[in-house]
């Protein structure tokens, strides 16, 4: 709830296994993204190999950010949790520290899509020289990296705007696994460009 500290706390500790399961969900999708990044790498690599080794090193590099982020949204609830240590401390203390960590979190999902942009970038740039995939989901690749570049510039340099970009720059995002998913790649232009890389 934002502006409300004390309703947020009393949401997260009513919903605390939902809660929980965000967080391990959050895991989940990263260790899923370095299984994806190396897959994609396999895939792109006959186009540039260059270019697909630096999308591999964007991904790598963010994935660490984003998981360690998690922590903060885990200290929150270890602060709200009743854990006797923290018998010190008034509630309103407690709560106030809770929403100083899911802030931090907030912050650290914004330094992490440094990283969600500049992989996408050669993502959608070796997808669109590709010619074994749809040159129109290159594009949208692209403009959904530049739109959490967008992002952070924005939350950093003027943090009382409200606007996020990316939520409708994700497209590409949601595109691109769907087509790989039930239409794949055109396999005749893909050994073409394995041959000439070899």
């Amino acid at each position: 709830m934002p502006g409300d500290t004390a309703a947020t706390a009393k949401n997260i500790i009513a919903s605390e296994s939902l809660f929980r399961l965000a967080f391990v969900s959050g895991l989940v999708a990263q260790t899923v993204q370095i299984l994806l990044v190396l897959v994609l790498y396999k895939l792109l690599k006959p186009v540039n190999k260059n270019l697909a080794l630096l999308m591999v090193i964007f991904s790598l590099v963010g994935i660490p950010i984003a998981m360690l982020n998690l922590l903060n949204q885990f200290a929150a609830l270890h602060l709200l949790s009743g854990v006797d240590y923290l018998t010190l401390f008034e509630s309103g203390q407690l709560q106030a520290q809770a929403m100083f960590f899911l802030d931090l979190y907030k912050h650290g999902i914004i330094i992490a899509q440094i990283f969600w942009g500049l992989w996408l970038l050669p993502l959608g740039y070796l997808v669109f020289k590709s010619g074994f995939l749809p040159r129109i989901l290159g594009i949208l690749l692209i403009i959904g990296g530049l739109g959490y570049l967008i992002d952070f510039f924005i939350f950093i340099l003027f943090p009382n705007f409200e606007v996020t970009v990316s939520q409708f720059a994700f497209i590409g995002e949601l595109l691109f696994p769907l087509w790989l998913l039930i239409k794949g790649v055109n396999v005749e232009q893909w050994e073409k460009h394995a041959l000439e890389s070899a």
